[in-house]
């Protein structure tokens, strides 16, 4: 059961990992930073999102900017301490720990999205989880716009402006100056954060669940061919 979309957006960044301090963002989109943001449309425990083939529509453009950002993060210790009347500030203040940072992002873009939806057997012993459920939950979604936050291209400060289920891609749509540029090798890049734990707390609530922060990158070799990038024929080979 698979669903095709097009996604469009002012701005993006799909950030390069080994170039963190400063953010430069890939020339397209990676499959997990597509997985998050079909998550921020609908996701269950029961499912996982697959893509399987990106169309870049629109030439690759990329734009410098400079912002600035915390370098601190807020404290869990100190918020469940606020939390339980303990008197301990959970505050960050910006004018202490304010960074001034460079990125490189990608400006105009739209993109065609095919995924599909495999069940993970995490299913709930109250609820009717079949895959014809949440199969018409996805596309009643997608007609309506609706989602549970905002869907993000990479960034979350880099919205998607528009979300169209389609159902098939108008290939002629894609810029002549993609199609023009052929077989290109897009080098190794970030498939997606594989966690260990695998999306299941590892201490088996559902209900107060604790998951693991253990992760490794998982990267693939794709080609884009015209402007087409099959995601399912690379990802054969994922390295970690």
């Amino acid at each position: 059961m698979g669903f095709k979309i097009i996604v469009e957006g002012d701005y993006a960044c799909f950030t390069r990992p080994e170039l963190k301090v400063e953010r430069v963002s890939y020339d397209v989109p990676t499959p997990g930073a597509l997985e998050g943001l079909l998550k921020s449309i609908y996701w269950k425990p029961a499912i996982r999102y697959v893509v399987d083939e990106i169309v870049v529509y629109h030439p690759i453009n990329f734009m410098n900017i400079r912002r600035n950002e915390v370098k601190n993060k807020v404290s869990m210790q100190h918020m469940r301490g606020q939390m339980n009347g303990m008197r301990k500030d959970p505050s960050i203040y910006t004018s202490e720990c304010r960074s001034q940072r460079a990125s490189m992002i990608l400006k105009d873009v739209k993109y065609g999205i095919a995924f599909h939806f495999e069940m993970t057997g995490n299913q709930s012993d109250h609820a009717d989880e079949s895959a014809e459920k949440h199969y018409n939950i996805i596309k009643r979604r997608l007609e309506k716009g609706q989602a549970f936050r905002t869907p993000c291209l990479g960034c979350s400060e880099y919205a998607a402006r528009k979300i169209t289920l389609v159902e098939d891609f108008d290939l002629e749509e894609i810029a002549e100056e993609i199609r023009g540029m052929g077989d290109i090798d897009l080098g190794f890049m970030s498939y997606k954060v594989d966690f260990q734990d695998k999306g299941q707390p590892v201490n088996g609530d559902w209900e107060n669940p604790k998951f693991s922060d253990q992760a490794s990158t998982l990267y693939y070799r794709p080609h884009m061919v015209n402007g087409i990038i099959d995601v399912k024929k690379y990802r054969q080979d994922l390295r970690g």
